[in-house]
């Protein structure tokens, strides 16, 4: 697909290796290039494959301003689709998710199949013999997945989604050990929006340093073990550089990997759901991958440009304009689990990420508080110099800094410079 690209001045120095220009945050042009030359020049999030499980299933999403439809055809290949119809633009679909044959436009009843192709177009021979339906299908993005995660792009030259993920590959393969043995599926979710630019966001799913501060009601809502899990300063964490702006903030060390330290003994918190599957008939072996798996991993994955991994749920952000995001908190859970695991998890989530959790709103503030402070002072520069320097002898390596450090952030800015300048 040819993607035009709207001109925009030179922007390259608006961004240094420690810091940025505010306009990056109030700049309605750099907003609108960043729609064409980001949202559309790279693999963008768009759902993942439990939310189109068999074939017929549909649910609608965005590729940055780009409303469309990720829908799962009769030969079982997942299709993106624009939300449009070919003929007069209306949107051929207002369900948030579901299930059809076929897509209709209500506004003159051109008919699209699964894969897109034009089916019928109601009194089809007033256009004349040179009408052909083969011409004007609804408008398909390239599609690739990874361990269940779909992407779509509006490059058809771009580079495979693994060549993209690279390095990130690793993280997601253990992230989805939250399956304990069973595929991962979305379990529900809520979006809200928050007066404040995407990238905002963006930052904070790589930033520990913020936690102890914003998230104290939550760590004095805990007991006194839990506390201390949560003190994700203090453990030994690091965040890495993984390349093409995603980065991996490791802040429970721990719990990188679910499956292992298996025989370590069940937290108080876990107990009781650890009897109850004890008392349905689960092994020990699997009572202990259940329970461990249960309570999420121990670090936060973030995807450029709209998705991450974070700790035990997806976090999407949409660009909606230059100070305002919607962001999709989607709760996540084993498909063909215990159902008892599956409801803890979702009351952890609930404490949390849900809509009445701790999480949300204190983030949310801090984040309106941003694009508000982003008014004054516009030639005061944002920093994101935290913790340059590599950590010595760590025992993850020699590419890596302190958890608290803004390297994700670095990472995320190089990205969209490349982007933005190219």
């Amino acid at each position: 697909m040819d993607i035009k690209v709207r001109e925009l001045r030179d922007v390259s120095d608006l961004v240094q290796p420690d810091r940025f220009d505010t306009s990056l945050y109030t700049d309605p042009e750099i907003f609108d290039a960043e729609m064409d030359r980001i949202f559309k020049g790279t693999w963008v999030w768009v759902a993942h494959a439990s939310e189109v499980p068999n074939k017929g299933h549909f649910v609608k999403s965005f590729v940055g301003k780009e409303p469309v439809i990720v829908v799962r055809d009769k030969t079982g290949q997942v299709n993106v689709l624009l939300n449009r119809c070919r003929h007069r633009a209306a949107s051929v679909c207002e369900q948030k998710r579901g299930k059809t044959s076929v897509f209709v436009c209500p506004y003159h009843g051109w008919s699209y199949a699964l894969d897109g192709k034009l089916r019928a177009v109601p009194h089809a021979s007033v256009y004349g013999d040179d009408f052909n339906k083969a011409d004007f299908p609804l408008v398909s993005l390239r599609v690739e997945e990874y361990a269940g995660m779909i992407f779509a792009t509006f490059r058809a030259d771009i580079e495979p989604l693994v060549d993209f993920l690279g390095p990130a590959k690793k993280w997601i393969d253990l992230f989805m050990k939250q399956g304990a043995g069973h595929p991962v599926k979305t379990l529900g979710e809520h979006r809200f929006r928050f007066s404040g630019n995407w990238k905002i966001q963006l930052e904070n799913t790589t930033d520990a340093y913020h936690f102890p501060i914003v998230h104290k009601t939550f760590l004095d809502s805990l007991d006194a073990d839990t506390s201390n899990v949560f003190d994700v300063l203090g453990q030994g964490g690091w965040v890495e550089d993984l390349g093409k702006g995603h980065s991996v903030m490791v802040m429970i060390p721990a719990l990188v990997d679910l499956e292992e330290n298996l025989e370590d003994e069940i937290p108080e918190r876990f107990r009781e759901l650890a009897d109850e599957l004890r008392s349905e008939g689960y092994e020990e072996g699997e009572v202990r991958k259940v329970v461990r798996a249960v309570g999420g991993s121990g670090f936060n994955l973030n995807l450029f440009p709209n998705v991450a991994c974070s700790m035990a749920f997806f976090r999407v952000l949409r660009p909606i304009s230059v100070d305002e995001t919607e962001i999709r908190h989607i709760a996540i859970g084993m498909d063909g689990g215990p159902e008892a695991g599956n409801r803890v998890r979702m009351r952890l989530h609930e404490h949390f990420q849900g809509p009445m959790g701790f999480g949300s709103p204190d983030d949310a503030e801090g984040w309106e508080r941003v694009q508000r402070g982003a008014a004054a002072g516009e030639d005061v520069h944002v920093l994101v110099n935290r913790g340059i320097d590599p950590l010595i002898g760590h025992v993850a390596g020699s590419n890596v800094t302190d958890v608290s450090a803004e390297t994700g952030m670095r990472a995320a800015y190089a990205q969209w410079k490349r982007m933005m300048s190219a």
